[in-house]
């Protein structure tokens, strides 16, 4: 069948523009969102960040930076990397047999570690062996290279400290405090303040290279090896040739842009977090944009039945009738598509820029617009207007004339068979995945809650038109006491379900959506408040941006009325979970306690559930029992994890606790971090009695109010990623809502006009259309509401242990706004509709 246009589809576009106008809008709407979602996707996969620090060597030698997990799928194993929370090191011995590759000038082990000055109000310091100044670019102003025992300052560290060349400052790393002779000033080079590195040049410190790997906490490990090239040697013949020497070592050598995700780790939780929100929430927003997308081709065919059933009354055929409708497509949806990909550039930009400007995705990563996205979103459209315009005019081209009049002047009453039996199946799927979800926990029961949203939503759209006749009936039982208007409206809403149906569907999308992704947010955010309320019994809590001293604890507990003083040092460990059936690893938040369990029970109170703290140390971890459920653990269970720099262990539980979401999931030993971290200085002081002033030597004292107050502040990005998501969709649905609605009152213009012609006043008419808005917004919101509860209900019990929190004034925002875009986008059209027919 030829799909080139021809007459019968440019003559209903031409004189019926109004429906095309609603398939436009709704097509350019669904391409717009395929096309913001490719464009992340595009850009997650190919992110990239400069070389900056290694920008001056052309071959690095690294560990790997990833945890990899082998699964068994039905293509074989499977191999999934998930990237690690500090820096994997690799022996700094290697230096030497990357320095022996052909081709090899010299290889430089390269060490990166914070360093505290001598006070805690003086800040840090950015350390490095002196090595590096090979590569960086750093060179002597003064004085000589440092030997053991020395430092070599940058001129605004030495400043700061007053010192200079011969004169001896305090420092502390993970080695502890010690006094440095300096045996010069350096002005910093480019590789060394790439990133903000030395704060502009002058706050880094430079060690002997001999000693800068038992400064920084790794004895005989480096962050990395810097191998620089002879002259004219090539650099891919370079890392063929250091690859050679290094084989069997473990380490990966390194070039190009490839270089830079060493430097930068947040490169990889940023390629996580657009390959999370251009694959996996990319393909909730197409599904839905296509679903959408579909019922409005598939309306527009529906309002034409009248014209179709003339054209085969006069003669047409079904082959005619098919290939109109397909021509239709061809019509509108290329253009439609093109239209919608350049705002969904501009909505890829904007998105894009916002996750950089709250850190979510480094600076140095470009945006990447190709036509693949934008070609994706212009198939995407086409293939849906072909695909339901096929679907709704398959009727209309295969019954028999007369039917097709008869039925284009009442419609049916009964639903399709096909349709139906569909539409029970997803209810019932729906209903057992719910009951799944219900059962689960932690990601297997947000992994079914996903599933049920997307069914009960399938079976909004095929069971429509009952769900519609069942809403208009309990709407005419409320209004029987609201004059003719309300009759009316009730009347016509019986009788026109498919209608009715066509535009309650979207706004059930934008309510069950909207509602699911922000209150899954406000009951997360809700449990983890209350959880760090809670859980803070501190009076005092000390925090420093620069880290804590090693003796920060002990030089609180001397202070006169403390009871108990425990330093705590944040991060992250790897814990293997199940979800879905296989195993991944979930990035888990970690406190390393500096006192026992005893002290800690005095400042912070978990809810120990199974077990006691007490028992926390070497070998020994307390976690949260959703983890733990998760991980399929339990006390007395050895728990295998990957500690930060990706080192395995497998400690064992010794206790279970309930306050895991507002404080960290897993407790362990600080000891138990020590040289698997970048920084070895605690970043929160919990004190128990005494006053406040004493501790302010140490950094800002605050009480634990506060405290909880500012950590509520660092999950904004979370809050702010559900909220625009739920925009998103939410706003999609919502547009195409008010499409369909305009769609409805447009195409009902003969029958508005012959409502004043047997005696309706104009205001009796939109008083009928408003009641009927009315009924079509409570009705979306109704059904929206309950399928985002059924959907949050369990996913929150497994994720949080308790009920979904709503906050009404949200959720009266949501209601208030459906119903009111509703009523507008009926009362603007039809005033517009009845003042046409005036003039």
């Amino acid at each position: 069948m030829s799909l080139k246009p021809n007459g019968l589809a440019r003559a209903a576009v031409r004189f019926k523009p109004a429906s095309f106008a609603g398939t436009f809008v709704a097509l350019m709407m669904s391409a717009l969102i395929v096309t913001a979602c490719g464009v992340l996707l595009e850009t997650g996969l190919r992110a990239s960040v400069p070389a900056e620090r290694y920008a001056g060597a052309p071959v690095v030698a690294a560990a790997d930076q990833s945890a990899r997990v082998v699964a068994d799928t039905v293509d074989g194993p499977e191999e999934t990397a998930y990237p690690l929370p500090d820096t994997a090191r690799v022996d700094a011995g290697l230096a030497a047999r990357a320095a022996r590759a052909p081709g090899a000038a010299v290889a430089v082990p390269d060490f990166t570690f914070p360093v505290l000055r001598g006070t805690a109000a003086s800040g840090a310091l950015t350390g490095h062996g002196w090595g590096s100044h090979v590569f960086t670019g750093t060179a002597l102003s003064e004085g000589a290279a440092p030997h053991a025992g020395e430092v070599v300052l940058g001129t605004g560290a030495a400043r700061a400290a007053r010192a200079g060349v011969g004169d001896t400052v305090t420092l502390e790393t993970a080695d502890g405090r010690a006094g440095f002779r300096v045996s010069g000033l350096a002005e910093a080079g480019a590789g060394d303040t790439a990133g903000g590195d030395a704060g502009g040049g002058g706050a880094a410190a430079w060690f002997a290279d001999d000693e800068a790997s038992v400064l920084a906490g790794h004895p005989g490990r480096a962050d990395a090896i810097a191998v620089l090239a002879e002259d004219g040697t090539d650099p891919a013949d370079l890392a063929a040739a250091v690859g050679a020497s290094l084989a069997g070592s473990g380490a990966h050598v390194l070039t190009g842009d490839d270089r830079g995700e060493v430097e930068d780790h947040t490169l990889a939780y940023a390629k996580e977090t657009l390959f999370a929100i251009g694959a996996s929430f990319g393909a909730i927003a197409t599904l839905v944009a296509v679903f959408t997308a579909a019922g409005t081709v598939a309306l527009s065919v529906g309002q034409r039945s009248r014209e179709f059933a003339l054209l085969r009354a006069v003669g047409a055929t079904p082959r005619q009738i098919r290939r109109a409708v397909a021509s239709e497509a061809l019509l509108v949806a290329p253009l439609a598509g093109l239209l919608g990909c350049l705002p969904g550039i501009g909505l890829a930009h904007w998105w894009f820029g916002q996750m950089q400007d709250r850190g979510a995705v480094p600076d140095a990563v470009e945006l990447h617009v190709s036509g693949f996205p934008l070609l994706a979103a212009v198939a995407v459209g086409l293939l849906t207007a072909l695909g339901a315009g096929w679907a709704a005019g398959r009727r209309p081209a295969r019954i028999k004339p007369g039917q097709a009049l008869a039925e284009a002047s009442v419609e049916r009453l009964r639903p399709g068979v096909v349709r139906t039996v569909l539409g029970l199946a997803a209810v019932g799927g729906g209903s057992v995945l719910a009951g799944v979800a219900a059962s689960a926990a932690g990601s297997d029961a947000a992994n079914a809650s996903l599933g049920v949203v997307m069914l009960f939503m399938l079976a909004v759209a095929l069971l429509g038109p009952v769900l519609a006749r069942l809403c208009a009936a309990l709407f005419g039982l409320l209004l029987r006491g609201g004059g003719a208007s309300a009759s009316l409206a009730a009347a016509n809403s019986r009788t026109n379900a498919r209608r009715l149906a066509s535009a309650i569907t979207p706004i059930v999308l934008a309510m069950a959506f909207a509602s699911t992704l922000v209150f899954m947010h406000t009951s997360e955010s809700h449990v983890a408040s209350e959880q760090l309320r809670d859980g803070v019994t501190a009076d005092h809590v000390v925090t420093n941006p620069a880290g804590l001293p090693a003796d920060a604890a002990d030089r609180a507990a001397r202070v006169p009325g403390v009871d108990a003083a425990v330093s705590l040092l944040d991060t992250q460990v790897l814990v293997p979970v199940r979800g879905g059936g296989e195993t991944s690893l979930q990035g888990t938040a970690t406190q390393g306690v500096s006192g026992s369990g005893a002290r800690l029970a005095k400042v912070q109170d978990l809810d120990v559930r199974e077990g006691s703290l007490d028992r926390v140390g070497e070998g020994r971890i307390a976690v949260d029992r959703t983890l733990a459920t998760a991980a399929g653990a339990g006390l007395g269970d050895t728990l295998p994890l990957h500690l930060p720099d990706g080192t395995k262990a497998a400690p064992e539980i010794v206790a279970v606790y309930g306050r895991g979401m507002g404080l960290p999931a897993v407790t362990m030993d600080r000891a138990s971090l020590d040289g698997h971290l970048t920084s070895p200085f605690a970043d929160t002081l919990l004190v128990s009695g005494g006053e406040a002033g004493p501790l302010g030597a140490l950094g800002e004292v605050t009480d634990a109010s506060g405290y909880a107050l500012a950590q509520n502040v660092d999950r904004e990005f979370g809050a702010w990623a559900n909220y625009v998501m739920a925009a998103v969709l939410g706003g999609f649905a919502a547009i195409a809502a008010v499409n369909t609605l305009v769609m409805t009152v447009l195409d009902r213009r003969r029958e508005l006009h012959t409502l004043r012609l047997v005696g309706s006043t104009r205001r009796q008419v939109l008083r009928m259309l408003g009641w009927e808005s009315l009924l079509v917004s409570a009705a979306g919101v109704v059904l929206g509401t309950a399928i985002a509860m059924i959907t949050l209900t369990p996913m929150m019990r497994g994720l949080t242990g308790e009920s979904p929190h709503v906050p009404p004034l949200l959720y009266g925002a949501f209601a208030t706004t459906a119903v009111a875009l509703g009523l507008a986008a009926v009362a603007l059209p039809a005033r517009a509709a009845l003042r046409e027919r005036q003039g």
